[in-house]
């Protein structure tokens, strides 16, 4: 038995495939401390798992891509809170409220012509 979700944030997106299991997270074949080496983002990546109490009850693999460390973990946030609601729908209200099937919109915004950067601006000179 095998459940799916998908996540994405900012440019990264995140396949997060759940099996019944012992609690072990991989993520792109390398343990969750190997793979996100700051604790704030391994706490972001377990909180779907610990705000529906089945942390220790599935083998979680995660293959994450683009984007940097931050848009990947909370990318999984997202996958691992979607394949806990397709494994059980009851978990949903509990996932709703605290936010994590919620999609952010924020992206990176592009470069503007005429500009350093998407909204800084060259050195105002007056003279």
């Amino acid at each position: 038995m095998q459940y799916l979700g998908t996540g994405r944030r900012k440019l990264a997106t995140s396949r997060v495939f759940m099996r019944p299991g012992t609690g072990q997270i991989l993520v792109n074949r390398r343990p969750l401390e190997e793979y996100f080496p700051i604790e704030m983002l391994r706490h972001a990546v377990r909180q779907p798992l610990l705000a529906t109490e089945t942390a220790g009850k599935f083998d979680v693999y995660v293959l994450a891509s683009g984007g940097g460390l931050t848009g990947q973990a909370e990318a999984t946030r997202m996958g691992i809170a979607r394949a806990l609601q397709s494994f059980n729908s009851e978990l949903r209200p509990e996932l709703k409220k605290q936010g994590y099937l919620t999609r952010d919109p924020r992206k990176h915004e592009r470069k503007k012509y005429g500009r350093p950067g998407a909204r800084k601006r060259f050195q105002f000179s007056k003279r």
